[in-house]
């Protein structure tokens, strides 16, 4: 091994610093990444899916699937585990050109290589000749690799032969399966692409016993069929995805993690459901991530499902699979089913109420139909208040839709709403006890308890910051290509006439929530999570009027709809591994563009580090404790009291019944810590406080004058940066407090 690595060390002199010139300083930085190959990327697939027919399309799944799981999983788990510095950090004279970042991640394998090597594999197997242009490239990049000092010679041979042997091995794999499965359960379709390998050219015949027109019923079970997989398929990736630990808990996430071990009616700011939700999960998993987010993705899965059969039952089968196959590359339904958080079971209780509720307004329905109404959103309410909402929602379509108002003068919706009454008895107690608490926390919280005076001062900030954000905000996060067709389908279905009373009903559920919180961007800031509920009915409403006007003959739909689906597969993907990012963004241009460095970890930022911070607040704790007192530690914020008390083991542990972490006592209840022993009974011992600082700034809030007047001596210790796989994420201030009071 010893003579392998000198080696290896003397192939890379062979480059680095040998070969090192002023052109190669531009083109090899160049090569390794930058802004012009996102964007050339995305236009490549999306040309390939809607210019290549069935091998293109083909083509494109193979790429995304190759680059995304073999990046994250194959050669993010080797770098892990052979730890193998890079050159820059071990070898005193590498030549390193401007721009290029100092990484800590592992050296060994390349994933530029494996990367670039598995694409070639890829478009290699469907378009020959592609091996022209893929291999000059691919060896490029390579060589760049080693050139800006970032990777060894081995580092990026053995990236070249796994990422071309893990494509191969895939795209087999998959033609494999395809060829075993797809003659059994979908034989219209097998019969079509008897092979992945090779895809029969758009526009062949069909082969010798293959209908021009198949049995409708028969095809209906294909789509349907193809619809459970993906769904199952989804639940695989992110169960495994939860598994791998690649990002930790958020904020919240770790908050309502402390809520699941002291169980209540209710909670200051959110009803009890999360708490109940993650104590199950945690129960049977444990106190670890996968735990907290187990049922996140089981949600995801079980209400995919049942809205693939409603949409099947309601519209047709056709539809149904398109919006399970939408829904997946919307970047907030995706974050939706890996993070625990009370969106998600706010968003399924809502769709449960939606679907139930179109049985319900039938005219053959019956009292047992609205009982379900009444405890889906009953469930709603004590999973997060924007339930309440969909009242409004039922309000809305008995006023335009005249044949719905029969069911008021029946005894079901009646029943539906004591239901709904009787879920929300809880919150009430528990808010009763405590002088009605939440009440004055979401007045504030959604500026309510504020004035607003209609001048034209305030109108012009609505309109040009508010109004702005929240529509750039949900552009992005509902994928600009599914969103825009989305409010054009919400729309232009009013000038048909008759309406459909299914566009109607979908509008009544989605379209109040959306617009109430439109219009209140003209008072203030929206959130773009707080619109979630409204989310699915309003795609289901754009499905069902885009597949009316795809069967009246507007062909059209393609070219947005496969771009649509490259770009949100793009997106999620990045922000599943954020490290891609880097790889097709260059951080020095959008530097310039922000005015500050990108960290590659920015989308996800608040999910990453955490572990890291926990480890430098202990190391600042076990100092302290040298004196011969016992040392606690305070948050403050209930952001960092949650994330420290999770990721650090000690307090973890002890979280129920003697916590070491705790949040700044306050006169006024800030948040649920309030509302929990406080470290008051803990005299005379010493503590640690933290508080998280903006990363990109310079400055370092002062010590609280709570704390200066509960402790003997308060001593800022400043500011300190904290790293995730060599890139900062946030800085932290640190406080030594001495001799509680």
């Amino acid at each position: 091994m010893h003579w392998l690595q000198s080696l290896d060390a003397g192939l890379f002199h062979v480059v680095n610093p040998t070969l090192s010139n002023s052109f190669f300083d531009v083109l090899m930085p160049f090569c390794s990444g930058n802004a012009f190959f996102g964007p050339a990327f995305l236009l490549a697939v999306a040309l390939m899916a809607c210019k290549g027919g069935a091998r293109g399309r083909i083509c494109v799944v193979m790429l995304v699937l190759a680059i995304a799981l073999g990046d994250s999983f194959v050669c993010n788990t080797l770098k892990h585990l052979i730890a193998r510095p890079r050159p820059f950090w071990t070898i005193p004279d590498v030549h390193v050109p401007t721009g290029i970042g100092r990484s800590d991640s592992g050296s060994m394998p390349s994933s530029h290589a494996a990367n670039w090597f598995a694409a070639t594999m890829v478009l290699f197997i469907y378009y020959r000749r592609s091996i022209r242009f893929m291999l000059p490239m691919a060896l490029l990049v390579s060589f760049s690799r080693i050139y800006n000092g970032v990777h060894y010679p081995s580092d990026v041979l053995v990236g070249a032969i796994l990422g071309a042997g893990y494509a191969a091995c895939g795209v087999w794999t998959l033609d494999a399966l395809w060829r075993w499965a797809g003659q059994r359960w979908f034989p219209l379709w097998w019969a079509s692409i008897p092979s992945l390998l090779d895809p029969r050219p758009p526009g062949s015949r069909p082969v010798a016993g293959e209908s021009l027109k198949p049995d409708a019923r028969l095809l209906d079970q294909h789509w349907m069929r193809l619809g459970y997989v993906l769904i199952f398929l989804l639940l695989v990736v992110n169960l495994a995805y939860i598994g791998s630990g690649k990002i930790g808990l958020s904020e919240d996430e770790a908050y309502q993690w402390i809520w699941s071990k002291h169980l209540a009616l209710s909670y200051y700011s959110k009803p009890p459901l999360i708490a109940i939700t993650q104590f199950l999960g945690t129960s049977l998993w444990g106190d670890n991530v996968f735990g907290v987010r187990f049922f996140s993705p089981v949600i995801s899965a079980v209400l995919s499902v049942l809205l693939l059969r409603f949409m099947a039952r309601v519209a047709n089968v056709r539809a149904a699979f398109w919006l399970s196959l939408i829904i997946p590359t919307v970047p907030l339904a995706a974050l939706g089913s890996i993070l625990m958080t009370i969106d998600p079971l706010s968003v399924m209780f809502w769709a449960l109420a939606m679907m139930a509720g179109w049985r319900a307004i039938q005219d053959n329905s019956t009292t047992r139909d609205w009982f379900w109404v009444g405890l889906w959103m009953g469930l709603g309410f004590l999973s997060k208040y924007t339930a309440l909402f969909q009242l409004l929602s039922w309000a809305v379509l008995f006023v335009i839709w005249p044949p719905a108002r029969k069911q008021l003068r029946r005894p079901g919706l009646y029943v539906a709403l004591l239901v709904n009454l009787f879920c929300t008895i809880p919150v009430l107690i528990w808010n009763s006890q405590h002088d009605w608490i939440t009440v004055r926390h979401v007045s504030e919280g959604g500026h309510f308890d504020k004035a607003w005076a209609f001048t034209a001062e305030n109108l012009w900030r609505g309109i040009s910051v508010y109004m702005r954000d929240f529509f750039f905000a949900e552009l992005g996060l509902q994928n600009p290509f599914f969103f825009l067709p989305l409010i054009w389908a919400a729309i232009a279905f009013w000038r048909r006439k008759p309406r459909d009373p299914l566009l109607l009903y979908f509008f009544s559920m989605g379209a109040p929530l959306f617009l109430c919180y439109f219009l209140f961007t003209f008072h203030s800031r929206v959130l773009p999570n707080w619109i979630a509920p409204s989310i699915l009915p309003l795609f289901c409403l754009a499905v069902v009027y885009w597949e009316q006007k795809w069967q009246a003959g507007f062909r059209s739909i393609r070219f947005w709809l496969w771009p649509g689906l490259i770009f949100g597969l793009f997106a999620v993907v990045i922000l599943h591994d954020t490290r891609l990012l880097g790889r097709v963004i260059d951080p020095g241009l959008v530097a310039k563009v922000v005015g500050h460095p990108l960290s590659i970890e920015d989308p996800t930022h608040r999910v990453l580090g955490w572990a890291e911070t926990a480890q430098t607040v202990e190391a600042a704790r076990q100092k302290l404790k040298t004196e011969g007192q016992p040392v606690f530690i305070i948050g403050g914020h209930y952001g960092i009291t949650g994330e420290i008390t999770f990721n650090l083991p000690e307090a973890r542990a002890a979280v129920r019944d003697e916590p070491i972490v705790y949040y700044l006592n306050t006169k006024t209840p800030d948040n649920q810590f309030y509302f929990w022993p406080s470290y008051v009974d803990r005299k005379g011992q010493n503590a640690i406080f933290v508080e998280t600082l903006d990363l990109y700034s310079d400055n370092t809030n002062n010590t609280p004058k709570e704390l200066i007047a509960e402790f003997e001596s308060v001593t800022n210790l400043g500011a300190f940066v904290v790293l995730h796989d060599g890139q900062p994420v946030r800085r932290v201030q640190i406080t030594e407090c001495r001799g509680l009071r």
